[in-house]
This record gives structure tokens, sequence and C-alpha cells, in this order.
């Protein structure tokens, strides 16, 4: 029987600062989507320590820069917001949303001042539907190839995610090791014990649940128990994209939820999850589906952290891992163990 990693890979920071320049400097890691830059204008996130931003302007160009400006390093900006320019709140130099520096305040008295060498630094954009990715790291490989067979998995349920609306950002700060959320994803050995509501709409024994590895993509397929006439989806897709990106799509009517789980600290995770529903979907079915998808959820929370103050207990070493019924653990454990030691 394999081993899981070392329980005090999970509350090292040693580790934490190893996986954020090994594994989530050079990834490509799901951002916002496009909604959001409806109108010229930016949104702020982060791509493992990076504080980035993602603009678009009146020639809708998507672009990424690093969200620092170049003059003492504040954090330029925050949130989201229809505009045509980024000011610093520190200084009030101005960038356009292209990242060019158009205002320097007293430039003028700084001999050859290097304003054109003084933009905000660029970083890679790219979009899957409206799903906006970045990656802040040197030479990054195509965001196609990032995704591998995601794309095409989608589709063959027959989810156009191109004609997917965005319905709502659901938030929340975790007290567990982001890997331990995204094993908890990983894995439906425990959905028996503690998803009573899920294991009655899906079918969960072991032959009906299947597990797939493509590359960094991992994926679960879970039948309805019941199909109803007017449903559009078949089946449920689960799918996580290694290092860090969970994607949720249930029987019924067109529907995705799609976030990444960040890592705070050692032993704490934010994670952000945005709901997409199809432009027809009745409003009575999308409150079931957030409710039912919230009690999970909530489920889940009290599962990850529990794990977490066993493994900081130091009481063990390691556990062990259920080969078949936990494959995809085993599989995101060798991609992250291979990032760290190679």
């Amino acid at each position: 029987m394999d081993k899981t990693l070392p329980y005090g890979w999970y509350t090292d920071p040693e580790i934490l600062r190893r996986e954020q320049e090994r594994i989530f400097r050079p990834a490509w890691q799901y951002v916002g989507h496009t909604g959001q830059l409806a109108q010229p204008g930016y949104f702020a996130a982060t791509v493992g320590r990076t504080p980035v931003v993602v603009t678009r302007d009146r020639d809708r160009v998507l672009r990424g820069f690093v969200n620092v400006c170049r003059h003492r390093g504040f954090a330029l900006a925050e949130g989201e917001c229809s505009r045509e320019t980024l000011q610093c709140p520190y200084h009030a130099w101005t960038y356009g949303l292209d990242g060019r520096l158009r205002k320097a305040p007293r430039s003028e008295e700084e001999p050859d001042f290097p304003q054109d060498e003084l933009g905000l630094v660029p970083i890679a954009v790219g979009t899957w539907g409206s799903f906006v990715f970045a990656n802040a790291g040197p030479d990054p490989e195509p965001l196609t190839d990032a995704l591998g067979s995601l794309p095409a998995q989608v589709a063959e349920l027959g989810l156009d995610v191109d004609s997917l609306v965005h319905y709502s950002r659901w938030e929340a700060e975790v007290a567990a090791n982001w890997k331990i959320v995204s094993e908890n994803f990983l894995e439906c050995y425990h959905c028996q014990v503690a998803h009573p509501a899920f294991s009655d709409l899906i079918d969960v024994s072991p032959d009906a649940y299947l597990l797939s590895t493509d590359g960094r993509l991992s994926t679960q397929h879970g039948p309805p128990r019941t199909v109803a006439p007017t449903d559009e989806l078949p089946r449920s897709q689960f799918h996580f994209l290694w290092p860090n990106l969970g994607i949720n799509i249930l029987p019924g009517h067109p529907n995705l939820s799609i976030g990444p789980f960040l890592p705070l600290t050692p032993e704490r995770t934010y994670r952000f999850l945005d709901y997409f529903f199809g432009p027809d979907v009745e409003q009575g079915w999308i409150d079931e589906l957030i409710a039912f998808d919230s009690q999970v959820g909530r489920e889940d929370v009290a599962l990850v952290e529990g794990v977490q103050r066993g493994v900081a207990s130091g009481a063990l070493e390691h556990g062990v891992v259920m080969s078949r019924s936990e494959q995809l653990i085993g599989h995101f454990q060798a991609l992250t163990a291979a990032a760290l030691t190679e």
C-alpha cells in the first residue's frame, strides 16, 4: 500500500516556500472571467505569491501585468473596476490599461526620466471560454497544452462553455493546507459516509463512479441515480487540473463551477468558486444547485479541517492511500513530490 506525502509537508513553511517557487510560479492559474471586463477596466488576482492585474482596453485585447507599481512597489490595483487607467494610491503614478506609464507627477523635474521603460511588467494571460488564466512564470507553456484534454471532455458531455453566463462567486478561508483541500476534492471514497445528499444524487459505488487521469488532469465521472427527460447534461464531471484547480459539473441543466485552492499559510487555504449557468436556466434550479453545493461544501470544510488537526499533531509521520478508490490522490501526490524533489 502506498504511503501519503510526509505529514510534515502539510505544516512546514519551507515546504510552502518551495511549492510557491516550483509549483505555483510556473503554473497557469484560473484568476477570473471575461465578464469582469465587459467594459474597459481591470481586476486584481494572485498567481502563487505574485499579485497580478488583468486588463482589457477599448481595443478588447486581454492583457496581464504584475500588480506592482514600478516606482516604490505599492500593490497597484484592488478588486475590479471599469475605468481607463490604473493609478497608484501612493504617489499617483498612472498607467494605461496597456501597461504603459502615462503620468508620473514631477517626472519633468528628473533629467532623462525613462518613462518608456517604466511600464508595468507583463505576464501571460489566456482564456478557455470566458475563463481567464494567468501565468507569472518565465517562458510559460501554451495554455492549451496546460489544459490538455479538459476542454474536449467537457465538450463531449454536451456543455458549451462559450454559452455560459457568470452567476456568482463564493469565497472562504479554510483552516487546512492546500494539499489536504485538493486531496479531499480528488476522492469520493468519503462520499457515502460524509455526503448523504450527494450520494443520493450521484451513484458513488466503485463500479459506477469512474476515475481517470490524463497528464496533469484528474477526472471523476459520476452518473446520476435518476435522469429527468429535460436533463441536458446526462452525468457529472469533476475535474482537477494540477496543481490546484477544481471544476464541478452536475447533471441536469448547463452549469459549471470553477476555482482554485490557494495557499495562504502552511495551514490555511483561500478558496473561491465562480458559478456559471446556461442563459436559459431557471432561477429555481440555480437556487437548488447552489444550496446543494453549499451543503456539500460545509461538510467538506469540517473534513479537511479535521485532517489538518490530525496531521499537525505530529503523532504520525504519514498515512496510506487506497490504490483504487484514492488513485487520483496518488496521482496528485506523485506530481507534487516530483516538483518538490527534482
